[in-house]
């Protein structure tokens, strides 16, 4: 008779934690290792934490705009053209709303604006610049030409004529005008680090293996255009937060809506240098320019999380 060994797997000591498939016990995934190891490049770059500081204390702002704001941003229930004081930190509009509270109500419109149109023009960008950089050729020049020709247009006249002439003067409005003429740019530059990627052996070998064009140029050469896809988001969000101030201190916004560009158009219309408003222009004015300077001290860092050179020791 002959007896077979069998080999009995030692038991589990107790509190042994369970073994997930496909990577050890504990195991991050790839997405949240990626935004970890960025977040913490961002954050060990001088320029980028100080932008993230500013940006982050805006977002907590507009957030608790309820909690933070002293008054409603449009009752009227104060006294017309009052210096600041107690009461009114900033003092009041002609209308005897406090200053102060919109400020801070306005940090919500500006923030949507910029980060949503910046986006949104990103999006387009991406899309046209890789599919034109990838497929040379009729789709190029289709491309090429639409690109080019929204560079010539005059941006800023553009977004006036849209504004003025569109009945509905939301806050999306303004979203979809500013988006609509602020991609071409972008587009124009990742089309032409696509060109100069799609021949590299990684694509060519993930062409060979059958993969479909959105699949290389999204998975293969975007991942390689993390700068510039940045530098694209944070130009296009800064000239939204510029343009929707610029529109709503033109009147072509909503009036009813309170953000840093009504606040301005409120100033002009009131003479409030006049009258010595001064805190009515000045306080939008640097909060519009604080919230620009966060997206291009951001875009620092994002330059020093592609190019290891420019890493600071």
């Amino acid at each position: 008779m002959s007896i077979i060994a069998t080999s009995v797997p030692p038991p589990e000591a107790p509190g042994a934690a369970a073994r997930v498939p496909g990577g050890p016990a504990g195991a991050v995934p790839g997405p949240l290792r990626f935004v970890g190891r960025a977040l913490r490049t961002l954050w060990s770059n001088g320029k980028a934490r100080t932008g993230m500081i500013i940006l982050g204390l805006i977002i907590v702002v507009a957030v608790f705009a309820p909690l933070l704001a002293p008054h409603s941003p449009t009752a009227t229930t104060f006294a017309p053209y009052k210096g600041p004081s107690g009461t009114n930190l900033l003092g009041t509009t002609g209308n005897g709303q406090d200053v102060f509270s919109q400020l801070i109500y306005g940090s919500r419109v500006s923030l949507i604006v910029g980060v949503v149109a910046g986006a949104t023009a990103t999006f387009v960008a991406v899309t046209i610049g890789l599919i034109g950089g990838y497929r040379p050729g009729l789709v190029d020049e289709v491309l090429g030409f639409v690109t080019n020709l929204a560079l010539v247009i005059p941006a800023i006249p553009l977004m006036i004529i849209l504004a003025a002439y569109l009945q509905s003067r939301s806050v999306w409005t303004i979203v979809l005008v500013v988006a609509f003429t602020s991609w071409a740019t972008g587009a124009r530059v990742i089309r032409s680090q696509t060109s100069t990627l799609r021949t590299r052996e990684f694509v060519t070998s993930a062409v060979f293996s059958g993969e479909r064009l959105l699949r290389v140029a999204f998975r293969e050469i975007l991942p390689n255009m993390t700068s510039l896809v940045a530098a694209s988001f944070f130009a296009a969000a800064t000239a939204a937060v510029l343009a929707e101030a610029s529109l709503e201190f033109l009147g072509l916004g909503n009036p009813a809506t309170v953000s840093w560009g009504t606040i301005l158009y409120a100033a002009q219309q009131q003479n409030a240098l006049l009258t010595g408003q001064w805190l009515m222009v000045l306080a939008p004015g640097l909060a519009i320019v604080l919230l620009m300077v966060s997206f291009a001290l951001i875009n620092f860092g994002v330059d020093a999380l592609s190019n290891p050179r420019l890493r600071e020791k």
